[in-house]
């Protein structure tokens, strides 16, 4: 369970510009044995300047000695990017956890990837596996312009179809061309900012669709927002949340010690076990069949339909 994660203390051994803006930085074991293992879509939260931020692993996974993550200098940014492109250099040492997966490549004969920006770094590491296995691909990657767009090289090296769309020569990518006449089996996964999210499930089938998020997006809730009980059956206690609250929040209150990121029900860091009782589930990772399961939920925004819930906490 994310709760119980393990912390890693990593070395920042390198650090590359791979296009304007995005840096792409290799993290490594201080001492340089191996790191945990990861698939391709995972992310780790990274703690640096004070701030924990989500990055993506944009490297290889048989490459077990450095993770490597790719970090745009985001001028509206909260502080993450800033610090790094700014204050992070190689030598120091930073915070992580290990890395989690909620964006997994499923096995299909066929792949479109469509990125936008620097959410290029999942669908790198994803196109890289997808030619390993020997399956079809595509992906088109739009950007503001090509010396934004970061790994361009290295994805043409991988031999898939690669369509780059820079906006200032060819404008927004024609997600209808792009999503026609889809081969039967074919799996489309998006990663990118929130109006190129919404313009392909717009028109991408949604059972073949999967997306990454850099932000919840807005919704408007219909739920039940009136107070529950929680009874958190590892540390023995029970919580009562109120309508203006979280799982998260009350729990923090109590005293108990809560993994959690970027509160939004986007990056899965608190995702908690439920051991009885039905969630109202408010996040935007798990599945429809994952929220009908009930199994899990996210202590950050999703809440409880049936007045009770016990957690593994």
């Amino acid at each position: 369970m994310s709760e119980h994660e393990s912390e890693l203390t990593l070395l920042v051994r390198r650090m590359t510009w791979e296009a304007d803006g995005v840096l792409s930085v290799e993290l490594a074991h201080p001492d340089g044995k191996p790191l945990p293992a990861w698939t391709p879509g995972a992310h780790l939260d990274l703690h640096t300047g004070g701030h924990v931020r989500q990055y993506s692993l944009c490297g290889d996974p048989r490459n077990t000695s450095a993770y490597r993550i790719g970090v745009l200098n985001e001028p509206s940014s909260r502080g993450g990017s800033r610090h790094v492109h700014t204050k992070l250099r190689p030598g120091q040492t930073v915070t992580a956890s290990e890395p989690r997966n909620h964006f997994a490549l499923e096995d299909a004969p066929c792949y479109l990837f469509i990125a936008g920006g620097i959410g290029i770094t999942p669908l790198l590491a994803m196109a890289r596996e997808a030619a390993r296995r020997g399956a079809d691909w595509r992906m088109v990657y739009g950007g503001r312009n090509r010396g934004s767009m970061a790994f361009t090289d290295e994805l043409a090296s991988l031999g898939g179809d690669l369509t780059l769309v820079p906006q200032d020569e060819l404008g927004h990518i024609d997600l209808r061309a792009a999503l026609g006449g889809l081969p039967d089996g074919t799996l489309v996964y998006c990663c990118g900012p929130a109006p190129l999210l919404a313009a392909v499930e717009a028109v991408a089938p949604a059972d073949r669709l999967r997306v990454e998020r850099f932000a919840a997006p807005v919704v408007e809730r219909t739920g039940d927002e009136s107070a529950f009980e929680v009874e958190c059956r590892a540390s023995g206690r029970t919580l009562s949340v109120g309508p203006d609250t979280s799982i998260l929040r009350a729990a923090e209150a109590a005293g108990l010690s809560v993994s959690s990121s970027c509160q939004e029900g986007i990056c899965g860091s608190c995702e908690t076990r439920v051991l009885d009782g039905t969630p109202d589930h408010r996040d935007f990772l798990l599945s429809e069949a994952e929220h009908a399961a009930g199994a899990s939920m996210m202590i950050c925004v999703s809440r409880c339909a049936s007045g009770r819930l016990v957690l593994d906490l």
